[in-house]
């Protein structure tokens, strides 16, 4: 080769490395650290050095609600569409509480097993590599509810175990893991065996009240993040006869899950550092309106009206869903065990109004009680109405009549202003030509 050639080709060289793109800087976080620091006698999040209290919403969809109402970040409990997740919420100016799927020990996950630990620890490092630079990324939430039917210590060291990997591989984000309540001996466990953990998330419904109060009891001391929170859960409900569960109208759900967040989240200015409601979205669990904040139609229930308020929106303005006070099937309430002959009309009525005086749209709906998949009612698909239910319809009162097929229903009132508000109410009752003892 020429001595002449030679500056020639190291200029093509040295022009080659400048222009090919860096594809590892695609998602290097510029300034997008996240810590937890005390601070005297309080906790703080920070993000990119400055404090970050989460004003959260759990579910897939309806970011751009979200970032609009006053929202800031998202939690998911898994990354099977962690991509799409992480880029959808960055669009919108969202972080991302991004979880880390944990076997449990009722799925038959046996943590004695130290080779499959390790290989579940492994696999888990993969992920985390994977999306560790995206800037939308706020913390790690390793499991969930990981001790639910559970009795295996070793699955907090199994969490520990990944929580030391997760700082070996990604410093700049902290660790959490997620229970349900506030069970002393579990949180104790945790704050045993579980060191290398930054952050303590709970999911908490009706248990919400007192929550700050019970986890002055244990053995924790860190920080805590409320994961998950909304209406009373139907495993804390009241229940009929026939062990179905009595829900509360999204009426009720909008007043009682607001008190609990202003007497827990912003009540506890010293360890909460924000909250997650659940769920921003809709699905089928028990029924199909229980946590179901944004139906499929993208109607949004009373909760939303809340949490918008809670999280300071004040660029839009904020009309009044319907309010229902309640519902009544064959002159009785929910909680006087309603039981009906088949194939018999029986009148269902239910009081409500609008604050806004907007006109309303009734709609009525029957449908037969879920099914629980072993035992499991997270696991449902929404039943299929029952047709040609309602004699007749008139306001707020509707005529029934009863399916002849015997078994457990509901009958479902849906209220609608034309201003995207939805309020939606259930009574449950059973069909049975036996007669009451």
């Amino acid at each position: 080769m020429s001595h002449t050639f030679l500056p020639a080709l190291l200029c093509l060289l040295l022009f080659s490395c400048s222009s090919t793109p860096d594809l590892s800087e695609k998602y290097k976080p510029q300034g997008r650290k996240v810590e937890v620091i005390r601070k005297g006698e309080a906790y703080v999040l920070l993000r990119n050095g400055e404090p970050y209290f989460i004003k959260g919403a759990a579910g897939y969809e309806y970011y751009d609600r979200l970032s609009q109402y006053g929202g800031n970040s998202v939690r998911v409990w898994h990354t099977d569409d962690a991509q799409q997740v992480l880029d959808s919420a960055h669009a919108h100016g969202l972080t991302v509480t991004l979880g880390l799927w944990m076997a449990r020990e009722r799925e038959g996950f046996n943590y004695y097993d130290k080779k499959l630990v390790a290989q579940q620890r492994e696999e888990l490092r993969e992920v985390v590599l994977k999306y560790k630079d995206h800037p939308a990324l706020l913390m790690w939430g390793i499991g969930n509810e990981l001790y639910a039917d559970g009795s295996n210590v070793k699955v907090w060291d199994a969490v520990n175990g990944i929580a030391e990997m997760i700082h070996e591989e990604d410093p700049d984000h902290p660790t959490t893991t997620t229970i349900m309540n506030v069970p002393h001996k579990v949180v104790n466990l945790i704050a045993k065996r579980a060191p290398a953990l930054d952050i303590l998330s709970i999911n908490s419904f009706g248990a919400m009240h007192n929550l700050p109060q019970e986890l002055a009891k244990t053995d924790w001391e860190g920080p805590y993040v409320i994961s998950e929170f909304g209406a009373r859960g139907y495993w804390e409900s009241y229940y009929t006869w026939w062990m179905a569960p009595i829900e509360q109208t999204s009426s009720e759900k909008a007043e009682f899950a607001r008190a609990r967040y202003e007497q827990s989240v912003l009540a506890d200015t010293s360890r909460c550092l924000g909250a997650y409601v659940f769920l921003w979205g809709n699905k089928q669990e028990t029924t199909p309106t229980w946590f179901s904040l944004i139906n499929e139609k993208g109607e949004e229930t009373g909760l939303v009206h809340e949490m918008r308020q809670l999280w300071g929106d004040t660029t839009h303005t904020l009309n009044k869903p319907p309010y229902i006070a309640y519902l009544t099937l064959d002159n009785k309430f929910a909680f006087d065990q309603i039981y009906l002959k088949p194939e018999q009309t029986f009148e269902g009525a239910a009081f409500t109004f609008d604050p806004e005086q907007d006109s309303v749209e009734v709609q009525w709906e029957l449908l037969p009680e879920a099914e629980q998949q072993d035992g499991n009612a997270d696991k449902q698909v929404k039943p299929k109405p029952v047709e040609d239910a309602f004699v007749k319809q008139e306001g707020t009162k509707v005529w029934l009549r009863t399916p002849r097929r015997q078994g457990a229903y509901r009958l479902y009132l849906y209220l609608r202003d034309g201003q995207n508000n939805l309020t939606t109410a259930n009574i449950p009752f059973f069909v049975t030509n036996e007669p009451l003892k």
